[in-house]
């Protein structure tokens, strides 16, 4: 098998990641996945049976976008895998479906785990937090008997706190080359959490590359497969430019 673009950063495959990732043997610290969820009509948004079984010998660490719906309905096929938790990406705006629901502005990205959780790389990123304190020191007070214990001790403020669990980043309306082209904003926090510095992350539904390129500007590998060559032009493209690539 050949790649349908290399370079020291990133490997791009041509083809379906359940067919191209066990060919290749791989494995991986973090595969970020962001698979059709298959909740229209379109011809391209079918969810791809099997994909979650398949690629769990690539890794033991994942990162699955998806609406609450699908990822529901879907639920039955990552078994084997244990949920850690779920972070939401708030949108400036988002699709109307149906008239019959609440406007959904939101996507759930939920990650799971197989193995022991002391075995996964699990680092969450800190943001800065915009309030008043930076240095002040603080005696934190017994807390609640439900809390076991949790924050008591002295701590120092360093102007930063952990990311939080709901994130709010613009969408790529009107800038995106695919119809679920993801931001650098809400994918460098998932792969922050879940790769560390120099390891590998996997997208098996790369589609626009941005996974990839957001990897790679983090200094992280990456490795992509994505069933269109259309779209595999458009990355080979953006990599080829070095586009947000560390050097």
């Amino acid at each position: 098998m050949r790649p349908y673009y290399a370079d020291e950063h990133v490997t791009l495959w041509l083809g379906d990641c359940r067919e191209v990732v066990p060919a290749l043997g791989i494995r991986v610290d973090l595969i970020v996945a962001d698979p059709p969820y298959g909740e229209t009509r379109l011809p391209w948004d079918q969810w791809p049976v099997g994909w979650v079984e398949v690629l769990a010998g690539a890794a033991d660490s994942l990162w699955c976008f998806g609406s609450m719906r699908a990822l529901l309905v879907r639920s039955p096929e990552f078994a084997g895998w244990q949920l850690s938790q779920d972070v939401v990406w708030e949108k400036q705006s988002g699709s109307g479906f149906a008239t019959d629901r609440f406007r959904r502005v939101h996507e759930h990205a939920t990650h799971w785990y197989r193995g022991r959780w002391g075995d996964i790389h699990h680092e969450t990123p800190r943001a800065p937090s915009g309030l008043p304190g930076r240095g002040k020191v603080s005696r934190s007070r017994d807390s609640t008997p439900h809390m076991g214990g949790i924050g008591s001790g002295v701590w120092i403020d360093d102007g930063e706190r952990l990311q939080r669990s709901v994130i709010r980043v613009r969408n790529m309306q009107g800038r995106a080359v695919h119809p679920t082209e993801k931001p650098a904003g809400i994918l460098a926090p998932l792969i922050s959490y879940g790769c560390p510095p120099g390891g590998t992350v996997l997208d098996p539904f790369a589609g626009s590359g941005s996974t990839l390129v957001t990897a790679g500007s983090m200094g992280r590998r990456a490795i992509g497969v994505e069933t269109s060559e259309r779209y595999c032009e458009i990355i080979a493209s953006r990599l080829e430019q070095g586009v947000l690539l560390c050097p």
